[in-house]
């Protein structure tokens, strides 16, 4: 009974340091075979990560909701330029005539693009209230939830901008434009950023 004892001992024993020993090798080779895939992927430098953070340092992708209009080669707008100073008049310079009144300054809209002028037969441009561009789709789809439980059916547009895509969330299209400004203006009141959009029919 004795030597019965010793033996299911000694046997304990030695099945517990088999054990340990296997479960030693597997975690060696787990630790020194490469995980699959990981390897792969190529690393990027600090070089591209600095060039990466300086790229997007000054970027906005709501920058034309608040109306700031990029300068191109310094030159002023030509609305500016074409607008006489009071007083001038405008005279031709090829033959002496008569003199020609000052053209009225073209109208600015808030953004800084002007106004169309009315033409007969109607608007030549359809608009849209823009309400938000994002980088994450998920974004646009929790402003596009938010503007239905105020009553407002947006839709999600894609755009590449600044070599990324831009998720933009805008109501319409608006055949009038004063039906545009109209609820730009409820939803600016409401405290979102909103921004008039027009495209060309």
């Amino acid at each position: 009974m004795r030597s019965q004892r010793g033996g299911f001992a000694m046997g304990l024993v030695v099945g517990v340091l088999i054990g340990l020993a296997l479960a030693l090798a597997v975690a060696l080779y787990v630790t020194k075979v490469p995980v699959p895939f990981v390897n792969k992927v190529p690393q990027r430098g600090p070089e591209q990560d600095a060039a990466e953070i300086e790229r997007n340092k000054n970027w906005d992708p709501n920058a034309p909701l608040t109306g700031k209009v990029p300068a191109r080669g310094g030159s002023a707008p030509a609305a500016t330029a074409a607008v006489p100073a009071p007083g001038a008049t405008a005279r031709p310079a090829s033959a002496p005539g008569p003199v020609a009144s000052p053209s009225p300054p073209a109208a600015v809209r808030p953004d800084g693009a002007p106004t169309p002028s009315t033409k007969p037969g109607g608007d030549p441009f359809v608009y849209f209230v823009q309400v938000g561009a994002f980088s994450k789709s998920e974004d646009a789809e929790q402003q596009r939830a938010r503007l239905a439980m105020q009553g407002y059916s947006a839709k999600i547009t894609e755009r590449e901008q600044s070599g990324r895509i831009m998720y933009r969330v805008r109501l319409g299209p608006y055949q009038m434009r004063d039906e545009a400004e109209s609820n730009q203006n409820k939803l600016q009141a409401a405290g979102e950023t909103a921004a008039l959009v027009r495209v060309e029919r």
